[in-house]
């Protein structure tokens, strides 16, 4: 629990001053992010504003990780591998940032470029996963058992990349208003650090061999966010930009194939998925209805934006859903815990 903590607050403090450190410099290089043309209106003021902010996320959460584990820790391959794929995704990001800044248009890597990026990270991850670290290879719920569909090793790989991929889009389609997705990532990384240690504290219901260094990773990316928030809420005086959203994307899906409760993640991050599940239907129907939309701008929060809610509201309310999400998703976690017989020794 000592390192659990330690790595929260570690992150958190490296992040909060990390990225006052940002904030200085990238406006004294004039480096801020372009804001699309098509966007709400009232978003035009927030042009110029730095960007790249992931960098303290994904720096803090390293140094908290790995200095938390100087304490009676051992590093172990599957924390090493998932931290490492967190640190890739905000690469792809950074690549994707810089050139938007640098370039000053709202257009970075294109499409094609970034898919390919994050599929390297998600493809190396899988293979490490499978050949240098415990990992069961079905699909699963709440347990690696649960279903326990068998899916093999080209299978599973597969799925990892769909998730991995698909987890860290969707924290980028989130990341629209000022500290939308930095609070909704805390609350779900909140979750997993409560999963990860439930899964240490009973090893022979959940058989996660290295699940205490998982919610080490866990709690690391809960401060990372957290304090990276205290400067990126409303008004944001920095963006993560794609540094952060892919970093934490790719965090949650890492997390989730390591600790076996891979959809259970749709659950805990509900508000992700609501985000994305909203840009589909948008464009699936105009696509289909010659040009009809069922928002009046998708991601779903421009939506309520252009309805009249103070962009404050917006955020408020959909972090309560968020909230809500991350506890319905420890809710199920829980009493599929008490199915399997975990209760008999919360008591000890």
């Amino acid at each position: 629990m000592i390192r659990i903590l330690l790595a929260a607050g570690i992150a958190m403090v490296v992040s909060l001053v990390g990225t006052r450190v940002l904030i200085l410099w990238l406006t004294r290089l004039r480096l801020g992010q372009p804001i699309r043309d098509d966007g709400p209106e009232g978003h035009v003021t927030k042009a110029g504003t730095p960007t790249m902010g992931g960098l303290a996320i994904v720096g803090g959460a390293f140094l908290g990780y790995v200095l938390s584990d100087l304490y009676r820790g051992i590093y172990t391959r599957t924390g090493i591998f998932v931290m490492l794929a967190i640190i890739s995704g905000g690469v792809v990001g950074l690549m994707d940032d810089w050139i938007k800044v640098v370039r000053e248009r709202n257009l970075g890597l294109n499409k094609r470029a970034k898919m390919l990026g994050l599929f390297a990270v998600a493809i190396t991850f899988a293979v490490l996963m499978q050949e240098h670290a415990p990992t069961h290879t079905t699909l699963s719920f709440t347990r690696f058992d649960q279903p326990g569909l068998e899916l093999g090793s080209i299978l599973w790989s597969i799925w990892a990349v769909l998730l991995i991929t698909g987890s860290a889009n969707a924290v980028n389609l989130t990341d629209g208003l000022d500290g939308l997705a930095a609070g909704a990532g805390t609350f779900c990384f909140g979750a997993y650090t409560v999963i990860a240690f439930w899964q240490f504290r009973y090893p022979e219901t959940y058989d996660i061999a290295h699940a205490l260094d998982l919610a080490v990773v866990a709690a690391a990316m809960a401060g990372g966010c957290l304090g990276f928030l205290w400067w990126n809420a409303a008004p944001a005086k920095i963006f993560m930009g794609d540094t952060g959203s892919l970093a934490i994307g790719t965090g949650l899906a890492t997390l989730a194939l390591a600790t076996g409760t891979q959809l259970l993640l749709p659950i805990v991050a509900g508000l992700f998925v609501a985000e994305t599940v909203s840009v589909i239907v948008q464009i699936t129907s105009f696509r289909l209805f010659g040009g009809r939309r069922v928002f009046r701008m998708a991601p779903v929060h421009h939506h309520f934006e252009l309805s009249g809610w103070p962009e404050t509201t917006v955020i408020i309310r959909f972090w309560i859903m968020a909230g809500l999400c991350t506890a319905a998703g420890l809710g199920i976690f829980y009493a599929d815990s008490l199915s399997a017989g975990v209760a008999d020794g919360i008591g000890g």
